[in-house]
């Protein structure tokens, strides 16, 4: 298997429109003040925009998606001939593969815990004028963490399918036979 350009096209859009969606939902969170109900003395929390929860699992499903098209393409490094032997482009495969995943499953563990923090609203929560209440909103850093891991997983995906890439076709792919032919001269006009 040669390294297909469109394929690391689709890795690296899926990638960074999963990182802008991150970003997008740091950017956009959830924010609260407590505001007196108008028909009791108790008060509540009042919230911002949801709109980094659809941010943050917009980014989710689409770096889902594209560590499934790396693992789809490269057979998960389950197979292959070049990977059974024991060389340095398999090591290099072997230890971007760990890396990917790592990346990518730190990225999602942000990016789903700090979606379903953002969902997350506080309901009535105290008598006004008695005791400060705090309304529950998600950490600041959990949806830039998400973002800069999808970068790092950009880059081990990136890394991984060219070294299982090489590692699967034993350096450069060697064409022969193909093309429009324009360089050889037919046998016969050879003879005159």
């Amino acid at each position: 298997m040669a390294i297909s350009v469109p394929i690391l096209a689709i890795i690296f859009a899926l990638h960074l429109i999963a990182f802008v969606f991150a970003f997008g939902a740091e950017r956009r969170r959830s924010f609260a003040e407590v505001v007196p109900d108008q028909y009791d003395e108790r008060t509540y929390c009042l919230y911002s925009t949801d709109a980094s929860t659809v941010y943050g699992l917009s980014a989710f499903g689409l770096l889902l998606l594209s560590q499934v098209v790396v693992n789809g393409v490269t057979r998960c490094l389950c197979f292959g001939k070049g990977l059974v032997s024991a060389t340095s482009s398999t090591t290099c495969a072997i230890f971007f593969f760990v890396f990917s995943w790592l990346s990518f499953l730190g990225a999602e563990a942000c990016l789903l815990a700090g979606s379903a923090k953002n969902a997350y609203h506080t309901k009535y929560r105290g008598i006004f004028g008695g005791e400060d209440i705090s309304c529950a909103t998600l950490r600041k850093g959990v949806f830039a963490a998400g973002a800069a891991l999808t970068l790092l997983s950009l880059v081990g995906s990136v890394f991984y399918y060219w070294a299982h890439s090489r590692a699967d076709t034993g350096g450069w792919q060697k064409h022969r036979n193909e093309g429009v032919g324009m360089t050889e001269q037919p046998p016969e006009f050879g003879k005159v």
